[in-house]
């Protein structure tokens, strides 16, 4: 059984109003938020991935359950904290653990990036 929660994880960032107050809208009219990469890289911006799904519990040799991770990237020129405040909000509210989180400086785009990791259990239907 793979369970894809991506669709899940945009939904519930991009309408987290703190956030998408904090983030802003693209020119679609999206708060920037995005799987895997930000289409025109204009700060600040999130993007998130799938590091790791597999299946984790069994009933009669079926899967009923997935190990998922997620991890979650914070783009800006300025302080990631009220960023990573919101998304752990969101993201804590979709039942996901906070594993770990890592602040980081990139220098030849001066732009500051948090990561943050999330991990769950996820039931199938």
């Amino acid at each position: 059984m793979m369970i894809d929660l991506k669709p899940e994880i945009k939904q519930a960032l991009r309408s987290n109003p703190d956030l998408g107050s904090r983030l802003g809208k693209d020119k679609d009219g999206n708060v920037r938020v995005y799987p895997e990469c930000s289409p025109d890289n204009t700060l600040p911006y999130v993007t998130f991935f799938e590091l790791v799904n597999y299946d984790n519990k069994y009933v009669d040799n079926i899967p009923i359950s997935s190990y998922i991770h997620f991890q979650v990237d914070i783009w800006t020129n300025g302080n990631t904290g009220p960023i990573a405040a919101a998304v752990n909000t969101t993201m804590e509210s979709m039942d996901f653990v906070r594993s770990g989180s890592i602040d980081q400086f990139e220098p030849d785009t001066q732009t500051y990036h948090k990561v943050l990791r999330y991990k769950k259990i996820q039931f199938g239907s």
